[in-house]
């Protein structure tokens, strides 16, 4: 200790002479040395200035503060008279930076964390700082598995007092994990509890998985997904004891112990609620999902305590707080909960604002908000502004923050940042059905037309049976509260013997218009109107049910149809849902007076029920129905009904179930009723990664049938079939994948095993 109290004496003896150890006045400061760094600069960091009267204690506090900026490696002080010079060697700068060997991390998002360290380009060097540059470099490899990673710094000197620093990476082989072993399991099995770990050895069939890949934070996950599973079981006291995270010496493979301690099974005596309450007690008390006698359930409990914080939300009280209180009798195993409730103050909506818009009027976000400037604030208003500005896709991202207005503890503000993204398009397309072969598309939309909301757009659609145009114009608040009314024209061909149906060639034209009416958040019903021309064209080659009809009502004949639905949808997804409802009554109307006047009616239902966190159950049933009137006899056959193909009943060739032409070959013609039913288990593609939601494959059970004019219903004629399917939302559109074996068939029923179409919406 005494030598190197010695050795700073002798530092600061050297930095001033003799005579500076009494004190004096500074007339002048005079700074050498600089060559990039500002005089200012180093005055603006000095203690002293001009006309301060200086001692030894003085400097050596100037030599700290001109040391501590970092900006230099050499500091000396000096008196020349009244003069104090200030003598300085700069650090040097950093003229580069250079990654090189990285896979994992692009240089990009390196240089980004570099920077928050403190070592970016244009920056002061600070050789300190690479060893922790590159411990830092190590630890975000280690995060992921990159355990056999080495990291080499260079720094090379360049003219201009600069440096240049290039970090040379060698990531090695990610390390993979071959065993993760539980000790102190003795109520479920290991393979049961390592199935809901997203971490583990990869299975034979996964190729591209990346669950054998360690990862700390994926292995806290796991573990905290462990704990939710016994504690949802009763186990209440259940304990993780230690993990240990063995690396064995060529860094490439893992091995992982987790020691548990699951303790007694725990049930429910009751509960009861304390505090203040601001909505009625018997509400609240409906909200709680414990009940006497029943296992203690941590998710039952998280629940209740989240169902009541978002009731006082719904109502103003936006920072509530819900604390569930356990009073525990370990002799008996049994729980008692307490949930005592603080509402706080009940808050109010400043302001709401948004951000990120370009292109979007701020009229067309305002016109979706459900919570207004002014009101109360509610959680559940501002949940559904987030839908509703969600589906209007314009956006690719769409952030709600709902931050308290400083000195006012009674109001917030509601700030919604959004991404835009680029609603016109010009789209080329290619796809496929098995029901119309290859398919082409060529559409020019604008759906944000001069960020006013509307949509206008012209397709065209073509394949080996059918030829669309299409152009169409929406409105979607042609009325301040929500009626939408849009305008399209069309022109349709069919050459019905190349989709696998009876032989004949028509064409439709026409146009209309129609209505969206909403009735509440989630149901609304659609009118319309449409004048239509068909004509039909017959040959020698032309089915019966064809030449029959045109000798009865001609070959061209004007319709004004009518359309009218209904429709309610609360599927958390428009892409792949797992959980909600969704029912349709649609009817169409060929209105008195029309060449053709008949009718069609359709209902759907169809509902999901989420199993687990992965996998969903969903129901589905359709009925159809038409029929003519006045002076048309029957449903237009065109207008008919099919069944069997990838959208209806897998496992039956496309369209070929039901009624056939009395001329040969006798192919299908489709009929005026037609019931169809499925069952599916949807669960995810073996192998693929927890945050997968683009893909899914699914077990179903069709069925259904198509029963013609003056045909009964008779639901022993329906076709029964059983499958796997896989669906993905590919960069390229929606692919579908199906494999069906049919259960009930007969001898002139057409199968097909393998069916998949492209570009074309999941049913």
């Amino acid at each position: 200790m005494k030598r190197i109290l010695a050795v700073l004496f002798l530092a600061v003896s050297c930095v001033l002479p003799a005579n500076a150890a009494e004190s004096f006045v500074i007339r002048d400061i005079r700074v050498e040395g600089l060559q990039r760094i500002s005089a200012g600069t180093v005055f603006n960091y000095l203690p002293v200035k001009v006309g301060d009267s200086v001692t030894e204690r003085d400097t050596q506090e100037a030599l700290r503060a001109l040391f501590k900026t970092g900006f230099f490696r050499d500091v000396r002080l000096e008196r020349q008279g009244d003069m104090l010079i200030v003598s300085v060697v700069e650090r040097p700068s950093i003229a580069d930076i250079r990654i090189t060997g990285t896979d994992e991390f692009s240089e990009e998002d390196l240089k980004k964390a570099l920077k928050e360290i403190g070592l970016a380009e244009g920056r002061v060097f600070n050789r300190s700082l690479m060893d922790r540059v590159e411990q830092e470099m190590r630890q975000q490899y280690f995060a992921r598995g990159f355990y056999a990673v080495t990291v080499k710094p260079t720094v090379t000197p360049l003219e201009r007092n600069r440096v240049g620093i290039r970090f040379d990476v060698t990531e090695g082989k990610p390390a993979r994990i071959r065993e993760i072993n539980l000790i102190g399991n003795q109520s479920y099995a290991d393979k049961k509890l390592l199935d809901l770990f997203a971490l583990g050895p990869a299975p034979w069939y996964a190729f591209f998985t990346t669950a054998d890949q360690y990862s700390r934070q994926k292995l806290s996950a796991d573990l905290e997904a462990l704990r939710n599973f016994y504690q949802d079981q009763g186990y209440l006291e259940f304990n993780i004891d230690s993990t240990q995270v063995s690396i064995m010496p060529d860094k490439e493979n893992i091995y992982i112990t987790i020691n548990i301690t699951e303790g007694k099974k725990y049930s429910f005596t009751g509960f009861k609620l304390a505090g203040t309450f601001v909505v009625p007690e018997k509400e609240l008390e409906k909200l709680v999902a414990i009940k006497s006698g029943s296992t203690f359930s941590r998710k039952a409990l998280t629940e209740s305590t989240k169902a009541i914080t978002d009731r006082l939300a719904n109502d103003g009280y936006a920072f509530a707080n819900v604390n569930a209180a356990p009073d525990i009798d370990k002799g008996k195993s049994e729980v008692f909960f307490t949930f005592f409730v603080d509402p706080g103050r009940r808050v109010y909506v400043r302001r709401v604002s948004f951000a990120g818009n370009i292109a979007t009027r701020d009229e067309v976000l305002r016109r979706e908000m459900r919570q207004l400037e002014g009101g109360w604030y509610a959680a559940d208003k501002i949940q559904r502004s987030r839908v509703r500005l969600q589906r209007l896709g314009f956006f690719d991202d769409v952030n709600v923050e709902t931050p308290a207005v400083p000195d006012s503890p009674d109001q917030v503000d509601v700030n919604v940042a959004v991404k835009e993204r680029h609603t016109g398009n010009l789209l080329v397309g290619v796809g496929y059905s098995d029901a119309d072969g290859v398919l082409l598309n060529a559409s020019i939309t604008q759906s944000n037309l001069f960020g006013t909301g509307r949509e206008l757009s012209f397709s065209v659609d073509n394949s080996a049976s059918t030829t669309n145009f299409n152009v169409r114009y929406l409105n979607p608040y042609h009325t301040p509260d929500g009626i939408s009314r849009g305008f399209n024209l069309f022109n349709s061909k069919v050459d019905a013997s190349r989709a696998n149906t009876a032989a004949y060639d028509v064409q439709t034209t026409g146009g209309g218009v129609f209505y969206g009416i909403p009735l509440t958040e989630l149901t609304s019903i659609n009118v319309g109107m449409d004048v239509e021309q068909i004509t039909i064209k017959t040959g020698s080659d032309t089915a019966q049910v064809a030449q029959d009809f045109v000798s009865r009502y001609g070959n061209t004949n004007n319709l004004l149809v009518g359309n009218v639905g209904w429709a309610s949808d609360s599927l958390d997804s428009t892409l792949l849902p797992t959980s909600g409802v969704i029912q349709r009554v649609n009817g169409e109307l060929g209105v008195p007076g029309s060449d053709l006047e008949y009718y069609k009616i359709n209902y759907l239902l169809g509902r999901y029920w989420p199993l687990g966190t992965r996998s969903s159950l969903r129901l589905r049933g359709e009925l159809g129905y038409g029929d003519g009137f006045g002076s048309t006899n029957e449903l237009p056959f065109f207008k008919n009904y099919f069944a069997g193909g990838s959208n209806t009943i897998r496992g039956f060739k496309s369209r070929s179930l039901g009624p056939r032409d009395a001329r040969y070959p006798d192919d299908p013609i489709g009929g005026n009723k037609r019931a169809l039913a499925n069952a599916e288990l949807f669960f995810p593609v073996p192998g693929s990664s927890r945050d997968n939601k683009a893909m899914r494959m699914s077990w179903f059970v069709d069925s259904g049938m198509v029963w013609g004019e003056g045909q009964k219903i008779e639901f022993s004629e329906l076709r029964y079939s059983t499958g796997l399917s896989f669906n993905w939302y590919s960069p390229v559109g929606p692919l579908s994948f199906s494999y069906g074996i049919p259960l009930r068939k007969k001898t002139e029923d057409k199968t097909e095993g393998f069916q998949f179409t492209l570009g074309v919406p999941f049913r």
